[in-house]
């Protein structure tokens, strides 16, 4: 008996290793739909960054205003107009698909000011100097000053990528059959909610740790310097 409840072991981990396997295929949607969300997010996001800079501000303008759209409007408003107002003017996107291009557009604005950080920490010698080879203002930015700020902005976009990992259960409201909502079903079927859950929160625990410890060991072995001009 723990706290009011009877716990039988064996019967416990026998209806855990039973319902391991349907997790598991949970945790894969789980994490097809990180990795497909923080790309969408990192491309979106740099994408929006180089926008913001332009200096003509037909481009910047509407670029701010899209990342503030983005950023100040909750997840779930963005999933719903997705997966239900689209339809009506005939684009129809699978759920998981839907579910996906939420999240990147979602953190799309929040990686932009990452790649703005990173960018505005690029010395403005390194800008000079490109000046002074003639490199153009693109072949700039592709070759010098991008490859410069990523390793700076490695901490911060892994970061994004956890809050992104944590935020996939909200796709279940457009019956997307991540990890969490696998769970849920579980206890709805054999009213038995604590140890679905338990394992889901222990397979998310190992998937953080796991993450950020992939992001210290990429920080650490990207170059931090500047690249020398030649």
């Amino acid at each position: 008996m723990l706290f009011g409840l009877e716990w039988n072991t064996d019967s416990n981990w026998l209806f855990a290793a039973s319902i391991l396997p349907i997790l598991l295929r949970g945790l894969w949607v789980t994490l097809q739909a990180t990795v497909i969300g923080f790309g969408l997010a990192a491309l979106f996001g740099l994408l929006l960054a180089g926008l913001k800079s332009a200096p003509w501000r037909l481009v910047s303008w509407p670029a701010r205003l899209i990342s503030e759209f983005l950023r100040d409007t909750p997840l779930l408003i963005q999933l719903f107009f997705l997966y239900y107002v689209l339809p009506d003017y005939g684009i129809v996107l699978p759920a998981f698909m839907t579910g996906a291009l939420a999240l990147g557009l979602q953190y799309s604005a929040y990686t932009s000011e990452v790649y703005r950080a990173g960018i505005e920490a690029v010395p403005r010698g390194q800008h000079k100097a490109a000046k002074a080879l003639d490199f153009s203002r693109l072949h700039t930015f592709r070759v010098v000053v991008l490859p410069q700020a990523i390793p700076r902005i490695i901490p911060a976009l892994g970061n994004y990528l956890v809050s992104i990992m944590k935020d996939v259960p909200l796709l279940s409201v457009v019956s997307v059959l991540e990890m969490l909502n696998v769970a849920k079903i579980i206890g709805d079927r054999t009213f038995n909610y604590l140890i679905p859950l338990s394992m889901v929160g222990g397979l998310y625990l190992l998937m953080t740790l796991v993450a950020a410890a992939g992001i210290r060991v990429l920080d650490q072995r990207l170059p931090q310097q500047g690249i020398p001009l030649r």
